[in-house]
């Protein structure tokens, strides 16, 4: 009966961040640095406002959309913070960022048309594009500091091209692109019959300036992703939104509602919660990954290991480069010798070979205990080669 299953199901695989981390989850003492999960709980406040919804027994479905008062509040959010003008019409609010991105895809590829994406990139976004008959292209951004750019962009353009993917703050480097680079792409962009999809879903963690989102300059073409999974550390809640022109919502939600009708009732009381009494809870939050940020960058360079210093979210990239071996044969030797574990930069694209990704979702002690596990396994590495 194998053969009764649709083929583009048959050829993806799980993401290579699920792969290595289901390898060595059961090992036993593991420092584990590979997840993106934040290690805070959900604000009281959000978790009392879900609590308040079941008592009243506010379980029903609710508008494929969500309630128009999330969507009221996600608009009045995203003005608040990044001065983004959206109606409670052009807003679906979606299980997680994930299903936003699949419904936005689903809405607006076809078989043949082309994406183009910046790599070393999350792996999440390759599968649901194939899903389509889409094909990914990757734009190699290594030489530039992990940032794409119009210059990059430029000579993949073709006419089959049908979206850009904008990841930025990114996973797995932590940059983020600055206004002057959005405004250049959005320069480029402007007229082609061109989608662009912007997740935002890191937009509250960032470290340095303050994030922009390239619908400020192309609100006609782009198609925003965000959600409260990093933002308010409730990633079980999922709870995503896609943000764009009313002509395209209308359409995507039609796909979201075969998909999943809507999202849940009891999350979306939550999200109401966390957009507007919580607005600012991830300030704290982004204080404690900052501090860990410099912790672990300190550390990382001090061992030798080239890093780029990122912008926003809560990862590090360094290179692995020196070693001579591919990534997941690096990361898995340094599980084996050492007990903690990275995720091989092969996870995210080729382009990310020669790479590891480290995690700083972590406590500090959490952290410092891996970092030390892994100083002394290059120190050792360092040794045997002299």
């Amino acid at each position: 009966m194998k053969h009764l299953i649709q083929p583009r199901v048959q050829a993806i695989q799980l993401s290579g961040i699920r792969q290595f981390f289901n390898l060595v989850a059961d090992r036993p003492g593991l420092v584990s640095l590979t997840i993106g999960q934040p290690d805070f709980p959900t604000p009281e406040h959000v978790k009392a406002a879900a609590q308040e919804a079941i008592a009243a027994d506010f379980t029903t479905y609710t508008a494929n959309a969500g309630l128009l008062e999330l969507r009221e509040a996600a608009c009045q959010f995203v003005a608040d913070k990044y001065g983004l003008r959206y109606t409670p019409d052009e807003v679906i609010a979606t299980v997680g960022a994930s299903q936003a991105l699949d419904i936005a895809f689903r809405t607006i590829l076809e078989e043949g048309t082309e994406v183009l994406l910046p790599a070393p990139v999350y792996p999440g976004y390759e599968p649901l594009i194939r899903l389509c008959g889409a094909r990914p292209v990757y734009i190699d951004t290594k030489q530039n500091g992990f940032r794409l750019s119009a210059e990059l962009i430029a000579p993949y353009i073709t006419d089959r091209t049908r979206c850009l993917v904008l990841p930025y703050p990114s996973n797995p480097t932590g940059t983020t692109l600055p206004g002057e680079t959005l405004e250049e792409i959005a320069a480029l962009m402007k007229g082609r019959p061109i989608w662009i999809v912007s997740d935002e879903i890191y937009s509250e963690l960032v470290y340095r300036g303050r994030h922009r989102s390239i619908a400020e300059w192309l609100p006609e073409q782009t198609i925003v992703i965000n959600g409260l999974s990093k933002s308010h550390s409730m990633t079980g809640w999922r709870i995503g939104f896609v943000f764009a022109p009313s002509f395209v919502i209308e359409q995507m939600v039609k796909v979201h509602q075969y998909s999943v009708s809507c999202t849940s009732s009891i999350s979306q009381k939550a999200a109401i919660e966390a957009l507007t009494a919580g607005k600012h809870d991830a300030e704290a939050m982004r204080a404690a990954y900052a501090e860990r940020l410099e912790y672990a960058y300190n550390r990382l360079t001090a061992m030798g290991l080239p890093v780029e210093k990122p912008d926003g979210a809560f990862y590090l990239f360094p290179s692995i480069a020196a070693f001579g071996m591919p990534s997941f044969d690096f990361a898995l030797d340094v599980v084996e010798k050492a007990g903690v574990a990275l995720v091989p930069g092969s996870a995210f694209s080729e382009y990310g070979e020669g790479h590891v990704r480290l995690s700083y979702a972590y406590s500090l002690d959490v952290l410092k205990e891996g970092l030390d596990r892994l100083e002394r396994y290059i120190d050792k590495k360092a040794a045997s080669a002299r």
